[in-house]
């Protein structure tokens, strides 16, 4: 154990920005070895998603098993998931695997606004993907659908969290970046209590895939053994970092520089 193997189960974008290609760079760059199941292939860019083809539910399953029993797995980390078939699938997989760690980022709306998960399958989330979950990785919108609460506010926050421990998720990370303000608190909740990580806000445009980043730096982080609270505060200081030396690559949202710890290290900053 503690090897730094994620095992990622998300959908494809084609931009390199969010999703499976966010993921592999993330989980990478933090000492991580990632492995992939695929759940769709987008057609995306920094303008937004234009099309979405699901990968089949037994290729989905048959990713997962045929990888965990050969290599195995040290965390799961599920992103895009889509529909209420794939939460079932890729629920009843993991269910086959219970001593393996799972961070659950519930990806429903990409940057540009497209949907991401069937408003139906909001509630296989709930009651599927939710429970035993290591940890959950909630933008505000995003806790606001789960736990049917405004987050608005850091109470807001709060409450979200209150409401989603108790179905059943080891803890939650309530992001606050799409809160209002010149500052933002990102709520680490556990039965154990609650902790406040706190930032200023970074200008900057190259802001896509940042959940996905987020979520697959701590998936990185635990898997080789970090502890929880640790691997959240190292992860959010590679995601800053890497919006603040983002490449400002496309027209519209880009993506991060997830690599800048290697270009640090070859002296190219």
């Amino acid at each position: 154990m503690d090897e730094g193997k994620v095992l990622i189960i998300a959908g494809s974008d084609s931009g390199g920005g969010a999703g499976i290609q966010a993921d592999i760079k993330a989980v990478t760059m933090t000492g991580g070895y990632a492995m992939t199941a695929i759940t769709a292939i987008t057609v995306q860019n920094t303008l937004g998603v234009f099309d979405v083809h699901p990968i089949p539910l037994k290729t989905i399953k048959d990713q997962i098993t045929c990888v965990v029993d050969d290599i195995g797995a040290d965390c799961f980390k599920t992103g895009m998931l889509g529909s209420v078939e794939v939460v079932e699938t890729v629920g009843e997989t993991l269910a086959l695997y219970k001593n393996i760690m799972r961070v659950i980022d519930p990806v429903m709306i990409a940057k540009g606004g497209h949907p991401l998960l069937q408003e139906k399958a909001i509630s296989a989330v709930r009651s599927i993907m939710i429970p035993h979950s290591t940890l959950l990785t909630p933008n505000a919108p995003e806790a606001e659908k789960l736990a049917e609460c405004a987050v608005e506010t850091l109470d807001g926050q709060r409450r979200a969290a209150e409401k989603i421990l108790r179905m059943g998720a080891r803890a939650v990370l309530v992001k606050g970046g799409h809160i209002d303000g010149a500052t933002f608190t990102d709520l680490l909740a556990t039965e154990k209590g609650e902790t406040f990580f706190e930032a200023k806000r970074i200008n900057s445009t190259s802001t896509h895939g940042t959940g996905c980043t987020l979520a697959s730096a701590i998936s990185s982080y635990l898997a080789q053994g970090l502890e929880l609270e640790t691997a959240i505060a190292k992860a959010r200081e590679y995601v800053f970092k890497a919006i603040e030396t983002a490449k400002g690559f496309g027209k519209g949202h880009g993506p991060l520089n997830h690599n800048w710890n290697l270009e640090i290290k070859n002296g190219a900053n």
